[in-house]
């Protein structure tokens, strides 16, 4: 048998026949519809390709220091990160370990704030700093309303007490879930809130009172302890006991080092 009938002898499939890279392929110059699934598939390279090109046009995270991103991670965390993604984390019946990893955490960060080594910390992992207030806030309304309705007192007109340098997110917090929120303006020079300020808005209504650790303008912290012992005050005088919310925002990982 000639070298050419062997040739012909032997099928060779598509991708044997064509080494060719993404842009090569016919994804380079026929369109892919943005907004629908087309009625064939791509390969994963050609998809990713284009993807990637698109997420092109995005900021650069590790320049961005205005948006409390992470700005660097080690290639260890990233590895963690991919082999994880496929779990449905929150199943914690499924993957108990990981349930077990988040508590731990928890407790660690509980203990950076000097909160008693005796103790369980309570808390959990969210997908981010405006899903965590939603769901701290949440509490403080539901724990406000359930000890309105053991007083025998109406509980339809809910407050939280806020200065204006917290995030947007305490705004939306007030707006989806009927909470009138009782904003604190910024001073020329003062970009923070006051523990008078505070005092003067806080009544039997106030669900909590928000204070900010690492402000979006300044960077500054709210004055905690000034406004913990407004609260006690308060407390104290009136009967009303008010919790306080801090947000850790961009200070939550450098006041425990400071």
């Amino acid at each position: 048998m000639t070298l050419s009938k062997i040739f012909k002898a032997k099928e060779v499939s598509e991708a044997e026949r064509i080494n060719a890279s993404t842009y090569s392929q016919r994804y380079f110059t026929e369109k892919v519809p943005k907004y629908e699934l087309s009625e064939d598939g791509m390969p994963a390279d050609a998809a990713y390709q284009i993807v990637r090109d698109e997420t092109n046009l995005d900021g650069n995270p590790a320049l961005n220091l205005a948006s409390f991103v992470t700005t660097w991670t080690e290639p260890e965390a990233n590895k963690l990160i991919a082999e994880n993604l496929h779990k449905n984390y929150i199943d914690h019946d499924e993957y108990p370990q990981t349930a077990q990893i988040q508590d731990r955490i928890v407790n660690i960060l509980a203990r950076l704030y000097q909160a008693p080594e005796e103790k369980s910390a309570t808390g959990t992992s969210t997908v981010g700093s405006s899903e965590a207030i939603m769901l701290g806030l949440l509490a403080h309304k539901w724990n406000w309303k359930k000890r309105r309705q053991a007083e025998g007192k109406p509980f339809d007109q809910p407050n939280l007490v806020m200065g204006a340098d917290v995030h947007v997110v305490w705004e939306k917090f007030a707006r989806y879930f009927d909470v009138e929120h009782r904003i604190i303006p910024m001073d020329p020079g003062r970009f923070i809130v006051t523990a008078e300020e505070i005092a003067k808005r806080v009544d039997e209504n106030t669900i909590c009172v928000g204070a900010v650790v690492g402000t979006t303008f300044t960077g500054q912290a709210d004055p905690i302890a000034k406004i913990n012992d407004a609260l006690e005050d308060i407390k104290t005088k009136h009967g009303w006991d008010v919790p306080m919310h801090v947000d850790g925002a961009s200070g939550g990982f450098i006041l425990p080092f400071t």
